[in-house]
């Protein structure tokens, strides 16, 4: 009973403070001592470094030639000049001067070029002077078909007849290698030359026969 009694006057006590407090600001003091102030903080960054350029390097010196002063030339002392003396030696020997004849002068060489070979030149009996008539055709290989080439080998004097003749190539019939070498033997010729001269050889005549 005391026990409730004592809680109860506690209790009444307390809140008669708390009023008392509430009026007289001791509360609100007490309220404000408590409650922590805030701290308001701000970071403030430092200003970045300006960059300086290194400065440039100093130029190189240039050199400037050093002109040499020429070297003093020593005056040459002045040398004494030789005089002739007229009068002869009388020991210097004496004699007479033979003039040397005159050489003519030698020229040189000349070179001749050697004179060009000259060409051989072949018989010929195409020449239109010539009027060499064409070989006959023989009746009998008419008839019976026969027809070749007939290459004959003739000996042409300097004169550009025919000396000899003989068959270098056949045409297969013998009556057409006759009347080819008879034709060759009669023909004239353009003798050959050798080295202008007309001289004695032997000719290739080809001899065709073809019937038309």
């Amino acid at each position: 009973m005391n026990r409730n009694v004592t809680i109860a006057i506690s209790v009444v006590v307390f809140h008669i403070a708390m009023l008392w407090a509430l009026q007289t600001g001791l509360l609100r003091r007490t309220v404000e001592v408590f409650v922590p102030a805030e701290i308001l903080s701000e970071f403030i960054e430092p200003p970045a470094p300006k960059i300086v350029p290194p400065p440039p390097p100093p130029p190189k010196p240039v050199k400037q030639p050093v002109a040499k002063a020429p070297l003093p030339v020593p005056a040459l002392a002045p040398q004494p000049l030789a005089i002739a003396d007229p009068t002869p030696s009388p020991n210097a020997p004496t004699g007479v001067t033979t003039p040397q004849p005159i050489t003519p002068p030698v020229a040189a060489p000349v070179a001749v070029a050697p004179p060009a070979a000259a060409r051989d030149e072949l018989p010929s009996s195409d020449a239109d002077y010539l009027q060499n008539p064409k070989p006959p055709y023989p009746a009998l290989s008419k008839r019976l078909g026969e027809q070749g080439k007939v290459m004959v080998r003739v000996l042409i004097s300097q004169d550009g007849t025919a000396q000899k003749a003989d068959i270098k190539q056949s045409s297969g019939f013998e009556r057409l290698d006759q009347a080819a070498l008879a034709t060759v033997l009669r023909w004239r010729y353009v003798p050959g030359k050798r080295a202008g001269v007309p001289e004695t050889m032997w000719f290739n005549v080809p001899i065709n026969f073809v019937l038309e």
